[in-house]
């Protein structure tokens, strides 16, 4: 089988390329390193550096691919409030032009990466797939909207499509160093040079989180299915593990042997309080449990983490600044 990964020098990408390698698969992949690591990317993968927005190129470098993954965008949630046109910009279209070369190609499928933003407010966490879907920040809405085109090219073209839904993706690859996004790399990060924790509101936000290896598990198995999934959306990550902000920067901080300080700033804008999501119907269609624990998935990142300490690296535009505007961007105090 010949896999094609979007987003390959990314955190789930790159993992997703490495696991498809040990099991004998061809692999080639695209970033353009903006989000990206190109360290991360496994040797024996065929790599191509460019934008995926350019079609041309794409279509060349996706030539003869069986399966095509999808996860090259911005994931940056909190930062589309304030930077819209460039984090919508990549999820829109790069989904249209990743989609594009596919039903040029008749890809078997395409797998594409969601996120649980899209599920928003109104819903009473955990998420499941049946809920009505209500966006209540930029990122997420263009999430939702992606997949609404998908299955418009599927009713205009039979796109073969599913989508999946991680959870707080975590673990060894990931930016560590980013201001934006990855909550759990952020505390390391700073724990670990001494730096207090930063905490958004009181803290009592709650997450679950995913550790990378057990989603590219639950990503392979629907790569491989022979069963139609066209259409279908699965949450992946695991069911019994969330936790609040607060008690995340307590654990890291009992796990690297340091105890925390704690700097508390005012709630993020459209920040969704709680949020984590049922992995029940991926459990019974493909017999799929995420089995890593959090401690365990921490220890990992702090250990790797703790040799490559470094300043955070302000690498986006914030569009417009206004009252809400967390200072910790524009003030660079992360």
């Amino acid at each position: 089988m010949k896999v094609f990964i979007t987003g390959i020098g990314g955190l789930l990408g790159s993992n997703l390329a490495r696991f498809c390698i040990n099991k004998g698969e061809e692999v080639v992949g695209v970033d353009n390193f903006i989000g990206g690591i190109q360290s991360n990317v496994p040797e024996k993968a065929k790599l191509y550096n460019f934008d995926i927005r350019d079609l041309d190129p794409l279509k060349k470098a996706m030539k003869g691919a069986d399966i095509v993954f999808h996860a090259a965008a911005l994931p940056y949630e909190g930062l589309s409030v304030f930077s819209p046109k460039v984090t919508v910009d990549s999820i829109i279209t790069n989904t249209l032009s990743v989609a594009s070369a596919c039903i040029h190609h008749d890809i078997k499928l395409l797998v594409n990466c969601s996120s649980m933003a899209r599920y928003g407010k109104i819903n009473t966490p955990p998420f499941d797939e049946s809920m009505p879907c209500v966006p209540v920040d930029p990122y997420g809405l263009a999430k939702l909207q992606a997949e609404q085109q998908l299955k418009l090219l599927h009713d205009l073209h039979g796109l073969k499509y599913v989508t999946v839904v991680p959870h707080n993706v975590i673990g060894i690859g990931q930016r560590y160093n980013d201001p934006f996004r990855n909550v759990a790399a952020i505390m390391i990060n700073r724990v670990l040079q001494g730096k207090k924790i930063i905490i958004y509101g009181d803290g009592s936000q709650k997450r679950s989180f995913s550790n990378v290896l057990d989603c590219v598990k639950a990503v392979y198995r629907l790569m491989q299915t022979n069963r139609d999934v066209t259409g279908e959306v699965y949450n992946i990550g695991p069911d019994d593990n969330e936790i609040s902000i607060k008690d995340l920067a307590y654990k890291i901080g009992h796990i690297a042997n340091v105890y925390p300080s704690l700097e508390y700033f005012p709630d993020r804008p459209a920040e969704v309080k709680n949020a984590f999501c049922s992995s029940t119907k991926i459990a019974q269609d493909f017999s799929y449990k995420a089995v890593i624990p959090l401690e365990e998935t921490l220890t990992q990142m702090i250990d790797w983490i703790r040799p490559r300490t470094k300043p955070f690296e302000y690498h986006l535009p914030i569009e417009y600044v206004k009252e809400n505007t967390p200072k910790t961007w524009t003030e660079r105090l992360i």
